[in-house]
């Protein structure tokens, strides 16, 4: 099932299509090292693999997401109809509604710029709107200032902090749990008289 893109001004997030799949292959795996690696989650590798294995991957996952009851779990950003990277969520445990959502910006042209910060709050709005979850929650690590103060603007607060538990360039670093309350969610989205 294609859902309706969720639109801001000029930022979407909008579904996957097959045609999108040669440009976000391009965007993720056409540097060896590629610069926005060097933010989301260094300490993982990134699993460099062939086109074809990438596209049947995806539409492995897009038809299986189809066939949920849940919202599409990942979506393109887009800016000015220009993709910019991807966002998504994934069950950290289902049975109790923990979920977690991400972001990715292939493009460093657009950071520090609002967009992740915008992205982040259209998609937790989406997803508060979609699903009964109390909370959603966003992990990254204490090197990633920009993606910190993006889900601080979006308004997710540190609920924890496991020190020097990552390792980047041989420098240890904490791993950093956000997250934001349905209630505080509604009181952010409430019309403010």
């Amino acid at each position: 099932m294609k859902e309706t893109p969720i639109i801001e001004g000029d930022l979407v997030l909008r579904c996957i299509e097959e045609a999108d799949l040669p440009e976000l292959y391009q965007l993720i795996y056409s540097e060896e090292v590629p610069e926005w690696k060097q933010w989301d989650a260094p300490y993982f590798p990134l699993e460099h693999e062939s086109y074809t294995q990438y596209s049947q991957g995806i539409m492995k996952w897009i038809e299986a997401s189809a066939t949920s009851s849940n919202p599409i779990s990942m979506r393109i950003v887009e800016v000015k109809g220009q993709i910019i990277g991807t966002i998504s969520y994934y069950w950290e445990h289902q049975q109790s509604l923990w979920l977690e959502m991400g972001i990715v910006l292939y493009r460093s042209t657009t950071w520090s710029k609002g967009v992740g910060t915008r992205a982040l709050q259209l998609w937790s709005s989406h997803l508060f709107n979609h699903l009964s979850i109390a909370r959603v929650g966003l992990t990254t690590w204490s090197g990633n200032e920009r993606m910190m103060r993006a889900a601080t603007k979006a308004g997710l607060q540190v609920e924890g902090r496991m020190r020097k538990c990552r390792i980047v360039e041989g420098k240890h670093y904490d791993s950093i749990r956000m997250g934001m309350l349905r209630e505080e969610w509604e009181q952010l989205s409430s019309p403010r008289v």
